[in-house]
């Protein structure tokens, strides 16, 4: 018990002897940030929380809804959803930065938002952040999911594998293809390693939803090879396009 407090006590002055040299600063404004966030309590509040969702694919929806219109047309592979953000200003910025700019401090403080955030789904045995082909994270230096699941799966208590998902092809970005060129681009993308057993119940990590196109494959694969419950968790939702 006397070591546990001594460590208290320690990780407590630590953490005044940073804010003393170190304060925190919002990322999008510049002001003084929160205890621990670089995110002053303006902007946070400013952050679009995705409060009204299709409850199995978390769309955002002027009313919360069981099912949007596209659900009820298809359900897709995974059992539930879970993004408490909608993507749009100013999370979006912070986003970006993270993603296209190697901003990993902004980064950072999108996983502890993101740790912040309630969710009713049950804790899942494992989490799988979504791959990068080998040519796209040599490019880019790091890979954004796998940067976000970490501290999440930190706060949660949930194992974190970033070695069972692989990604076989080289896509073609998603961003300017419709919703079914986006399935026929993802087919066949992701593999699985086949050394490695898998628990009834993963949730699949990704920054941000768009079609769902690139999550459907992977929890197709997943489903395949015998998990029984798949979710999938993203920061952010896009609108339907």
């Amino acid at each position: 018990m006397r070591t546990d407090a001594l460590t208290r006590t320690f990780r407590a002055r630590l953490a005044r002897l940073q804010a003393a040299l170190l304060p925190w600063r919002c990322q999008l404004c510049g002001a003084p940030g929160q205890d621990g966030l670089d995110l002053c309590h303006a902007c946070d509040a400013d952050l679009p929380r995705n409060r009204s969702c299709c409850a199995r694919c978390a769309l955002p929806l002027p009313h919360a809804a069981e099912l949007c219109g596209e659900c009820q047309r298809r359900l897709p592979p995974w059992d539930a959803a879970w993004a408490p953000f909608r993507y749009g200003w100013p999370l979006d910025r912070l986003e970006s930065r993270f993603k296209f700019g190697a901003d990993l401090a902004a980064g950072r403080t999108l996983s502890k938002l993101w740790a912040r955030e309630f969710t009713s789904l049950e804790k899942p045995d494992l989490i799988l952040p979504v791959p990068l082909h080998p040519k796209r994270l040599r490019q880019r230096g790091y890979n954004q999911a796998l940067e976000l699941a970490r501290p999440l799966a930190a706060a949660w208590h949930v194992p974190m594998r970033s070695d069972i998902l692989q990604r076989e092809r080289d896509t073609a970005a998603q961003t300017e293809l419709d919703r079914a060129a986006r399935r026929r681009n993802m087919r066949g993308a992701f593999s699985l390693s086949a050394s490695i057993a898998l628990p009834a119940h993963i949730a699949l990590l990704d920054d941000v939803m768009t079609t769902g196109a690139t999550l459907a494959e992977c929890a197709l694969r997943l489903k395949r090879a015998g998990v029984r419950r798949v979710d999938v968790w993203a920061l952010a939702r896009a609108p339907s396009r």
